[in-house]
């Protein structure tokens, strides 16, 4: 028999996170565009993006329907967090126009995220903005397939501490440091040493 969940945070009952989740005003409108691979994955964190700001929402699936009414809302500009060659740097697209960003980001493996891409091109043609500096992910139960890469959460909470400053939205990130002392603490601190590097 499945276990009882939080119909919020779709953690177990027991285990619910939503009392860390905050309620975070922005200027930025975020928009998570989920695979739905992601749904099920024990951190979730771009749920928890969605959950804790006022200003956003979360999508799940591949092909996005209604994109160019989502993409055209009105006194936004949007660009897409994913990095790549014609990617600038959040601060100097912030600089260069005052209009308030939609910040549309993607969620999902490296291929599963280049894969909305590919099957979304109203997403594809948008302009891409990607961090300057990135601080390296909290996540210590994975390893980063490659320097820089942060999982969802971090990368929504570092670009709005580049584009909000000097308001901090590092409070988001509650929930998930939960997600991660638990289940370092299901584990072991034997087991966390061992496989992870531990200190």
């Amino acid at each position: 028999m499945p276990r009882p969940r939080c119909g919020r945070c779709q953690r177990p009952l027991d285990h619910c996170l939503c009392a860390l989740i905050p309620s975070l005003a922005s200027r930025t409108r975020v928009v998570l565009l989920q695979h739905p691979s992601e749904t099920d994955h024990a951190l979730n964190t771009a749920r928890f993006a969605a959950l804790g700001l006022v200003n956003a929402e979360l999508r799940v699936g591949e092909v996005f329907d209604d994109l160019d009414q989502l993409l055209s809302t009105p006194g936004y500009r949007p660009v897409l967090l994913f990095p790549g060659d014609e990617a600038q740097v959040l601060e100097a697209c912030a600089e260069a126009d005052d209009t308030p960003l939609l910040l549309v980001v993607p969620d999902g493996t490296w291929r599963k995220a280049r894969k909305l891409l590919y099957l979304n091109p109203l997403l594809d043609a948008l302009p891409r903005v990607t961090l300057a500096q990135v601080a390296p992910s909290r996540y210590r139960l994975r390893k980063a397939p490659e320097p820089g890469a942060v999982s969802t959460i971090e990368a929504v909470v570092q670009a709005l501490n580049v584009l909000e400053q000097p308001a901090s939205f590092d409070e988001l990130l509650r929930p998930f440091e939960a997600l991660i002392e638990g289940q370092i603490e299901a584990m072991g601190a034997e087991v966390f040493a061992r496989n992870h590097g531990g200190d």
